[in-house]
């Protein structure tokens, strides 16, 4: 059974239910928000979505398509989407890693035996930004990563300016990260995945 499929706080989440104007019978409709792992047919909106918020603030994408592809196939399982009505508007993405700060390496290598989940990438698409979807989806995806018993932290690097966020979202700066991309310097900051029974306990896991 696939990990997705047993979380209850990951299971698609109906916020209304449509109905005909006739008779007050349902209509055959897509979930109006889903969270589902992503595959690599997602790849293409993935990189639609990455590129606009990324290429404008820093020039780059953290990933591009082809390495999309490439964790997608390699490990769907630390992917997350956020789809509205079947449309994807926010992601994640992340892969193994199994050294205690990241190395250069670990921008574009898996590692099945690694313990921290290194989170590539997190995007919003335009239109959905500040309404606190990148700060939900982060979240479920913590939660998501309690229930997994190889996970152990996350870690991520981001520029200056995105630290407040992700220090709002429970992560803790470890320091300057070893890792370059072109003239860029980032912050690496983790996650501890581990030490949270009581929710592990409670969340269906």
């Amino acid at each position: 059974m696939p990990a997705l499929s047993a979380l209850p706080f990951l299971k698609p989440v109906h916020l209304r239910s449509p109905r005909s104007s006739a008779g007050g019978q349902r209509r055959h409709t897509l979930p109006a928000s889903e969270f589902r792992c992503l595959s690599p047919e997602d790849a293409v909106s993935v990189f639609e979505i990455e590129r606009e918020a990324f290429i404008s603030v820093s020039g780059d994408c953290p990933l591009h398509l082809d390495e999309i592809r490439h964790f997608l196939n390699l490990c769907p399982e630390l992917s997350l989407g956020w789809f509205e009505e079947g449309r994807l508007v926010a992601f994640i993405i992340g892969s193994l890693w199994d050294q205690e700060r990241l190395s250069q390496a670990a921008l574009t290598l898996h590692k099945p035996q690694g313990t921290a989940v290194h989170i590539h990438v997190l995007a919003v698409h335009r239109t959905f930004r500040q309404q606190g979807k990148g700060s939900i989806l982060m979240w479920r995806y913590l939660q998501y990563l309690r229930c997994l018993p190889f996970a152990r932290r996350a870690l991520l690097m981001c520029e200056d300016f995105l630290v407040p966020f992700y220090q709002k979202c429970g992560f803790e700066v470890l320091g300057p990260c070893e890792v370059t991309v072109g003239e860029l310097a980032f912050i690496e900051m983790q996650h501890p995945v581990r030490g949270h029974a009581f929710m592990r306990r409670n969340s269906g896991c």
